[in-house]
C-alpha cells in the first residue's frame, strides 16, 4: 500500500502542475492529454532488467512465469466515439478533469479496476501459470487472477441478456497461440462500470477486447490490447501497448489497494489541497 499511497500523492502534485496544460487541451477523443506523453511510469525493477540480454530463444507456446513491466501502458489514439459513448464520457471525471478530490475514478476507493483497465493500468506485474484447458492470468495489481481459456470454445454472445450469463469485473476469456510465439487472448462481457483507462472512457458490456503477448526471445515480452465496442467507439482502435521483462528470481510483489487507506488520503490529503487551491481564485 505504501507505494499506492506514494503514487497518489505524485499524482495530485502532477495534477497540480498539468492542470493548465490539460484543460487547455482537453476535447472529447482526449487524444493528446498529458497522460499519454506520461505513459511509462517508473518501476525500478523493469529499469534494472530491461537492458538483459535475450536469455535465447523464447520456449514454444509458453509465457509461463513473472514478468515486470512499465506502470502504464502507452495509451493509443482513441476514435470519435457514438452520441451514447460521448454521454458516458462526459459522466466520468478524472483526477485530471476534475481533481482528485472530486474525481469519480473507481480507483478512488479502490473499487476493482475491471477489464480491460486491468491490462493498461498498474501493470508493473503480471504472470502466466498454465492449467489444463486454460491459462490463468495474474495481475500484480490487488492480485487478480484470470481464467483464460484454451480449450476451443467460443465467448458468450449474450451477456447480460435473459438467458445469458451475468457481465463479471473481468469478463469471460479465451485464448489460441499464433504461430510459436504469440498468445492471443479475446474477452467480453466486463461490466460496463469500469473505465477502460485511467482516461476515463467507457465501454459496453459487449465490447470486445484483444491482448496479444508475444515472447521475442526467453527474457522479453510485448503487450498490445485493442478494442472493438461499436456501442461506444465508431472503430477498433489500439487501447495500450507495454513490453514485460522476465523476472529472474520470479517474485511478485504486494500490491494491494486498501480501501480504508484509500478514503484518509482522500480526506487528509487531497481535500485539504483541494481547499487550498480554490483560495483566492
Amino acid at each position: 500500500m505504501r507505494n499506492l499511497i506514494a503514487r497518489l500523492i505524485f499524482g495530485l502534485m502532477a495534477a497540480c502542475i498539468l492542470a493548465p496544460m490539460v484543460m487547455g487541451q482537453a476535447g472529447a477523443g482526449g487524444n493528446n492529454s498529458s497522460y499519454d506523453r506520461l505513459a511509462g511510469g517508473t518501476n525500478s525493477l523493469y529499469d534494472r532488467l530491461k537492458d538483459a540480454g535475450t536469455g535465447g530463444p523464447p520456449p514454444k507456446r509458453d509465457v509461463t512465469g513473472v514478468w515486470t513491466g512499465l506502470l502504464e501502458a502507452l495509451g493509443g489514439v482513441v476514435p470519435p466515439m457514438t452520441p451514447l459513448g460521448e454521454k458516458r464520457f462526459s459522466m466520468n471525471k478524472t483526477e485530471r478533469k476534475a481533481g482528485w478530490a472530486d474525481s469519480n475514478d473507481p480507483w478512488k476507493t479502490c473499487d476493482p479496476f475491471g477489464f480491460p483497465r486491468s491490462a493498461v493500468n498498474e501493470i508493473t506485474g503480471i504472470a502466466f501459470a498454465q492449467m489444463p484447458d486454460k491459462i490463468i492470468v495474474l495481475h500484480q495489481y490487488n492480485r487478480i487472477w484470470r481464467e483464460v481459456w484454451m480449450d476451443g470454445r467460443e465467448l458468450p454472445k449474450n451477456v447480460g441478456t435473459k438467458g445469458g450469463p451475468d457481465s463479471t469485473w473481468y469478463g469471460y476469456s479465451v485464448g489460441h497461440w499464433e504461430g510459436d510465439s504469440t498468445l492471443v487472448i479475446d474477452t467480453t462481457g466486463s461490466d460496463d462500470s469500469s473505465w477502460v483507462d485511467p482516461r476515463g472512457y467507457p465501454h459496453s458490456v459487449d465490447g470486445h477486447y484483444q491482448e496479444r503477448y508475444t515472447r521475442v526471445d526467453h527474457n522479453h515480452l510485448e503487450m498490445t490490447v485493442t478494442v472493438d465496442d461499436p456501442k461506444i467507439y465508431t472503430k477498433p482502435f489500439v487501447l495500450g501497448m507495454s513490453k514485460f521483462v522476465w523476472v529472474p528470481d520470479q517474485r511478485s510483489e504486494e500490491q494491494i489497494c486498501v480501501p480504508s487507506e484509500a478514503i484518509n488520503y482522500v480526506n487528509v490529503i487531497s481535500k485539504p489541497a483541494a481547499g487550498k487551491n480554490t483560495e483566492g481564485k
